[in-house]
């Protein structure tokens, strides 16, 4: 089978290359043309555009980027109609990924969905244009599937991709020699693969760094930037930076800074404790509060539907505030309450398996 994947950002490649691996294993014959980044690439076939020339955050940041964006989406329309595909899978990126499913549809080429857009946050009608132009779609948040169904639309829980990721990691036992990072406890900071999240919050994370000087703060770099991106904002600032080692950091941090995202899940799965921050232009922060509908925006108070870890949004996204809020998951009562809700939230997240789960129901339905 021909399989067309998109995926816009580095959780999407994440999943994507999950997925592709476990298409192989049941279809010999896969052949692979996508939209992702370095993951995806290692499992073969041909990257047409890497994500990190497509990923733009924000209201304000999408408008001014519109033509580059629509750009793109010519493009990878022109793309699908040269290289035809037996599936067209999209991976969550939904201001890209649901002008995509519509002409694919129209094509009468069969459209995938794996990881929903987040249509239960705000505009929850675009849930209509899911029904009209995707086939099948493949949920993997717990609440997603009763989400779906008040809108009279079936879908497939296939468990969480990010517990197919950490099953499959191996900790490198000589991680911090490796990196000359020392003996202090750990706290990493995972600020984005977005060069408007770096922008935003990596000032506000490295500027509590002199305040907890027995701690090592390590970044976990995004493969789309280099080390001398990342120098700029140091300014002399002694925080390691490691690549490809997300995982390794956070199996070795005490406590870690987050941005807001799929990050905070993977955080919560290691059991480090966190605090989560997001920011942006005043304009798009403005419009978001007008538009969006949850309470929470991290993914692990949503799914627990409470206040598990902190969220500092904006104007809360201060030296003041992050410092308080840190040193109360590194020795603090909250350290402790936040480790409990944890683990009750692997026992809601389920087992392993989500990608081979997938790839063997996207398999079937072509078969079919």
């Amino acid at each position: 089978m021909k399989y067309y994947l998109i995926a816009g950002e580095a959780s999407g490649d994440l999943h994507g290359s999950n997925l592709m691996k476990t298409l192989k294993e049941v279809d010999a014959k896969a052949d692979f043309r996508f939209y992702g980044g370095d993951l995806m690439q290692s499992q073969g076939g041909t990257l047409v555009k890497h994500y990190a020339e497509m990923a733009f955050m924000g209201f304000l940041e999408v408008a001014l980027n519109i033509r580059t964006i629509l750009g793109n989406i010519k493009k990878c329309k022109e793309d699908i109609l040269a290289n035809p595909p037996d599936v067209l899978i999209l991976i969550d990126f939904p201001g890209f990924n649901l002008k995509i499913a519509k002409f694919a549809k129209e094509q009468g080429i069969k459209v995938c969905y794996y990881i929903s857009p987040k249509v239960w946050a705000w505009h929850q009608k675009r849930v209509l244009k899911i029904k009209r132009d995707v086939d099948k779609m493949f949920c993997i948040l717990p609440f997603e599937v009763d989400f779906y169904h008040k809108w009279g639309m079936q879908v497939d829980y296939v468990g969480n991709p990010l517990l197919d990721a950490i099953e499959a990691f191996t900790p490198n036992p000589n991680f911090k020699t490796d990196n000359n990072l020392g003996n202090k406890p750990i706290i990493a900071l995972l600020p984005g693969s977005r060069k408007q999240e770096l922008k935003y919050l990596l000032p506000d994370m490295l500027s509590i760094v002199s305040s907890f000087p027995n701690h090592q703060f390590v970044i976990a770099g995004a493969p789309s930037f280099n080390i001398d991106f990342y120098q700029n904002f140091l300014n002399d600032v002694n925080v390691p930076i490691v690549f490809n080692a997300t995982y390794d950091l956070l199996h070795n941090a005490q406590a870690a800074l987050v941005t807001s995202g799929t990050a905070t899940l993977e955080t919560s799965l290691f059991k480090i404790p966190q605090v989560v921050l997001y920011k942006g232009s005043s304009i798009s922060i403005g419009i978001a509060r007008m538009l969006v509908k949850i309470k929470f925006i991290s993914l692990v108070n949503l799914i627990m539907d409470k206040k598990v870890v902190t969220e500092l949004i904006q104007e809360d996204c201060n030296f003041t505030i992050i410092s308080k809020e840190l040193e109360e998951i590194i020795s603090g009562d909250l350290r402790k309450e936040m480790l409990n809700n944890y683990h009750l939230l692997a026992e809601l997240m389920g087992k392993p398996g989500a990608s081979e789960k997938t790839a063997k129901l996207i398999y079937q339905y072509l078969k079919n």
